[in-house]
């Protein structure tokens, strides 16, 4: 679901669904259903379909859009600018993933991305997790790791917001940005999949955007 009407360079490869396939027939209703305006509507469960299937179209569209959100900051995200990944004064993130980075490290804003895309590229990657061929399941931990997968997200969207929301209004991107996060924040409230307190970065703007 592509809201970005121009084009704008991505921090990582786009993640493409095949064509054909069950997850691709979704993302082409999900495309519909959020072209009429109504996100609300947009995030439910189409009836009659499977939800891993649907949490899996739409971690790889929320991939997409943070994805190139972003692209278009790179440049103003740098080591020195950004030397911790923090979202204000009161939050700071410091990588693991458990497998190749197994005690938390901390790392400059742009570091820290870098490493939650590229994690978060290998588990869309992995057909053991995410798999695109018709009939394979879904592992039985699948909306555990689609949880890990959004919590860990949201922090690029906290960081943006603190810390370059005014290059994205420079860039004339904001309504985008927003946009994406109203998307994003129904979603998560719709399958339970981000606890609050995870939230605190964005609370007050996130009761804003959810009342407008």
């Amino acid at each position: 679901m592509n809201i970005f009407n121009k084009k704008s360079q991505t921090f990582k490869p786009k993640k493409n669904i095949q064509e054909g396939s069950k997850q691709y027939q979704l993302k082409q209703y999900a495309e519909a259903t959020l072209g009429s305006g109504n996100l609300r509507l947009a995030v439910s469960l189409p009836a009659g379909e499977d939800l891993n299937e649907w949490l899996a179209v739409n971690t790889v569209d929320f991939f997409n859009q943070i994805n190139m959100l972003y692209g278009t900051i790179t440049e103003f995200c740098t080591p020195s600018e950004c030397p911790v990944m923090s979202a204000g004064n009161k939050y700071e993130y410091h990588w693991a993933d458990g497998t190749t980075v197994k005690k938390a490290i901390k790392v400059s804003a742009p570091e820290y991305v870098d490493y939650l895309m590229t994690w978060v590229q290998s588990q869309l990657d992995d057909e053991t997790i995410f798999p695109s061929k018709i009939g394979v399941m879904f592992p039985k931990n699948f909306q555990s790791i689609v949880k890990t997968i959004f919590k860990r997200l949201f922090r690029v969207y906290a960081h943006i917001y603190h810390s370059h929301f005014q290059k994205i209004v420079n860039l004339g991107e904001e309504a985008h940005l927003n946009t994406s996060l109203k998307h994003f924040i129904f979603f998560i409230q719709e399958f339970n999949l981000v606890d609050k307190k995870e939230l605190g970065p964005l609370a007050e703007l996130i009761d804003t955007l959810i009342k407008n």
